[in-house]
């Protein structure tokens, strides 16, 4: 009897012991082949770089806490290299992936496994080749689920479906690019968008490339919405339903309800929809967001709602989209996102800065004689545009190569000037160099991106990798320090990791410099990226191994 008590005692404690231990992260392998495919669209067949044969690639799938382990092998002709666009990669610059920042490219029959852990994060970020313009074709969502047991802050949708929003050309994009940039000129623009790489039947000979959702009536559904288009901000809403924004760029938000959304290139939007209406077929659509007297591919892309049971004879009804330069539904939209800022989530602003930096966005011209007019435009920030490397910086920075970077970014543009005044088309050159910005552990950083007038006005998305940011305060016209600070949320800004500067406009971020390494900073418009409008800061080591980067992985690609 004496025993079996004792015995039923040690078996309680046993169970309570293992009931306190935190179940083990997973391992999550993914195999990513780069091969060429043939893909039909338009009414055009041609060969396309892809992952695994699939446009968009593979969504890889996640919980927090989980290590993501990938294998890339690169069957193409390209070199390529993959970025994790939002994944922080604590200490582990080596897995971030944009070509000669944090390593040399894959080359052509080669491999390099990307081994990161999901630290403090869930839900919608996406993957896409960072080299090139390769992203056009090669890119996928990644879904990353709470913990187990961790539920969402909001409503459980009865299921979920990743839309990438994407850019189409009849030629290859490579070429496209090179004409351009041979010419000294922006390159052609797209042909199509694209839902999950299918333009939807409002283009030609593409019935069959259409994306369709069934969904059951009164039930809820969760779209994770990611743009991997190219050069395109872009405008999504459902027909007859509203939507509610739960999250962006993998930081849940305080839900409101609009009947579109905009999204810039490099940002990820959760929303969760209805099936509340009539039953019927609704049409999802896709067109761009330009408030600025640049020409874009304004076709529409479509995929279609499906409610069950109704035949696929029924004609979809259409959306109604904001106008394509409706700059005032872009402000509304943006000053509705707020930061859950709960207990569980808490938004932890910076509320003191350590370093004040101040950054002009501006187009440019240089001299190219070879060029169709004697001139090629280029893009700089703080007049300064961006040469790359011929080895990685980070690899640099970690080995102490010398002579392949300089730490002497202005925390200011040299010359000051009424940024956002009449156009200037004058003084249009631009000083070249690959000059980064030191910043010490642990410093609180506030950044503020200002557009100018030079050439044109424009809206830039910004990407910084390794970090979020709080989006702290935007406006129209010139950032002044002394009043607009004022003005600033501190208290539940949006947290992103890419975050657009308004046409003719500025955006102050904040964010604590609190991972080691060499991370990029650059505007996720591709053709502006290409022209040199990026940057990277160096963010220094800080007390001991905790805080310092990780050594690199034997297999990084060589030079």
């Amino acid at each position: 009897m004496a025993f079996s008590f004792y015995g039923s005692l040690l078996l309680l404690a046993v169970f309570l012991i293992f009931m306190s231990i935190p179940t083990e992260a997973a391992i999550k392998n993914y195999q990513f082949d780069v091969v060429l495919k043939n893909v039909s669209r338009l009414c055009h067949a041609k060969p396309i770089v892809t992952v695994n044969g699939r446009f968009p690639g593979p969504t890889v799938y996640a919980r927090e806490g989980d290590r993501v382990i990938i294998n890339v092998t690169n069957y193409a002709q390209y070199n390529i290299s993959i970025h994790w666009h939002g994944v922080k990669q604590f200490r582990n610059g080596w897995a971030d992936g944009p070509a000669y920042i944090t390593q040399c490219p894959i080359q052509s029959g080669r491999s390099y496994t990307y081994d990161f852990n999901v630290t403090g994060q869930r839900g919608t970020l996406w993957w896409h080749a960072h080299i090139l313009w390769l992203r056009a074709t090669i890119h996928g969502a990644i879904v990353i689920m709470p913990k187990e047991g961790v539920p969402y802050p909001f409503p459980q949708p009865h299921a979920e479906t990743e839309l990438v929003l994407g850019e189409w050309w009849h030629a290859d994009v490579e070429e496209v690019e090179k004409q351009g940039s041979m010419l000294g000129l922006p390159p052609n623009m797209s042909d199509a968008h694209t839902i999950n790489g299918k333009p939807g039947p409002l283009f030609p000979c593409s019935e069959k490339h259409t994306f369709a959702m069934e969904v059951e009536w009164g039930k809820t559904y969760l779209l994770r919405i990611v743009n991997a288009a190219l050069n395109d901000d872009l405008f999504f809403a459902v027909a007859s339903h509203d939507m509610t924004v739960v999250e962006i760029d993998g930081v849940y938000c305080k839900p409101f309800t609009t009947e579109a959304i905009q999204i810039a290139p490099g940002q990820t939007t959760n929303v969760l929809v209805k099936a509340d209406k009539a039953p019927g077929r609704y049409f999802m659509a896709a067109r761009p967001f330009m408030d600025a007297p640049i020409a874009v591919d304004n076709k529409t892309a479509t995929a279609i709602l499906q409610y069950k049971g109704i035949p696929t004879t029924i004609i979809p009804i259409l959306p109604q989209l904001p106008a394509p330069n409706d700059t005032e539904f872009v402000h509304d939209f943006l000053n509705k996102l707020r930061s859950l800022n709960s207990p569980q989530f808490p938004a932890n602003v910076p509320r003191s800065v350590d370093r004040h930096l101040f950054y002009t966005a501006s187009l440019g011209v240089d001299s190219c004689p070879t060029c169709l007019n004697g001139t090629r435009l280029t893009a700089s920030l703080n007049n300064i545009t961006f040469v790359m490397p011929k080895i990685g910086l980070l690899q640099a920075h970690y080995f102490n190569v010398k002579g392949v970077f300089r730490l002497d970014f202005p925390d200011k543009p040299a010359t000051t000037f009424n940024y956002t005044g009449a156009p200037l088309t004058a003084n249009l050159g631009t000083s070249l160099g690959t000059r980064l910005s030191r910043i010490p552990y642990n410093t609180t950083v506030e950044l503020v991106l200002q557009d100018t007038n030079l050439l044109a006005a424009e809206s830039h998305p910004f990407h910084l990798h390794g970090y979020n940011f709080f989006v702290v305060g935007r406006g129209i016209g010139n950032f002044d320090p002394k009043k607009d600070p004022a003005k600033y949320n501190l208290v539940d800004p949006p947290e992103r990791n890419t975050v657009g500067v308004p046409t003719g406009g500025w955006t102050a971020i904040r964010f604590r410099a609190d991972n080691p390494g060499v991370w990029f900073m650059h505007c996720h418009l591709e053709l502006h990226t290409s022209w040199g409008l990026k940057m990277a800061f160096v963010v220094e080591n800080g007390n001991g191994p905790e805080q310092s980067i990780l050594p690199p992985p034997k297999d990084l690609p060589p030079c």
